[in-house]
């Protein structure tokens, strides 16, 4: 039997309390179920909004070349478990773990966690799939925090509406040509807005045409007998172990 402190919750009945919270608005699950993603609006309240701006900012600028890739399109920042404690609340949303429950259907535990800035000017970006259907880690729930509000024209992140549910990945051609597909459709919202989608629903950002960056911090969780992207055990910082919760030490599989 598990040794239990007062307050904690033995982690072979996490799966169970999460998903009898029941955390995810009705509507916002139909739209996950039917098509394969869902914007939930004040994930992160405007009183949060500011620091939660500034914890990015700070750590895109001092980041190690280490945890910087920048892409043809994006420059990416990792192990933002590491990044403050304004990031703490994210991956212990619960909505966004009821989400977790409904898709991957059993434990599960936080894969990844990082910034992404589309830069100005930047062309679509290639549609893809997150997860293979064959995958030790499907399915996958990811989610997308908008630092800055989504818009047409800053190149809101793309989705195929109900591609969740077919069994191929975009063809070769599509992808690498960025192109539109006929049936995609935008995620739009304010900033503090999180985007929650099934790992296997075709998307990517759109063109970015505005003169100003876009910035989001995108994650995603997988079956706990999957592979994590990170191994957060390894870069966990002793600060930040220490503010961390039960819930969230579980989710990082720590």
């Amino acid at each position: 039997m598990a040794i239990v402190r007062q307050g904690e919750t033995p982690l072979d009945t996490w799966f169970e309390a999460i998903s009898s919270r029941c955390a995810l608005p009705a509507d916002a699950a139909q739209e996950l179920h039917h098509r394969g993603f869902t914007v939930i609006p004040d994930a992160v309240p405007c009183s949060s909004l500011q620091r939660l701006s500034q914890a990015y900012d700070a750590a895109m600028s001092s980041a190690t070349a280490a945890d910087l890739k920048a892409g043809s399109t994006t420059t990416r920042v990792g192990d933002f478990v590491n990044r403050g404690e304004e990031i703490d609340a994210l991956y212990v949303f619960p909505p966004l773990l009821d989400a977790c429950c409904r898709v991957i259907g059993r434990p599960f535990k936080l894969s990844s966690l990082h910034a992404r800035t589309l830069r100005p000017r930047s062309l679509n970006g290639k549609l893809h799939v997150d997860v293979q259907r064959d995958s030790a880690d499907w399915p996958l729930v990811g989610f997308i925090l908008m630092v800055d509000e989504f818009r047409a024209e800053n190149g809101a992140t793309r989705f195929v509406p109900g591609s969740h549910r077919w069994t191929h990945a975009p063809g070769a051609g599509l992808a690498e040509e960025r192109g539109d597909h006929p049936e995609q459709v935008q995620a739009f919202g304010a900033a503090g807005s999180l985007i929650i989608f099934h790992g296997s629903t075709w998307h990517d950002h759109a063109a970015n045409s505005s003169d100003e960056p876009r910035r989001s911090l995108q994650g995603a969780f997988v079956p706990r007998d999957g592979n994590a992207a990170g191994d957060f055990a390894a870069r966990l910082r002793p600060e930040t172990r220490g503010r961390l919760g039960a819930l969230a030490k579980y989710l990082l599989a720590v």
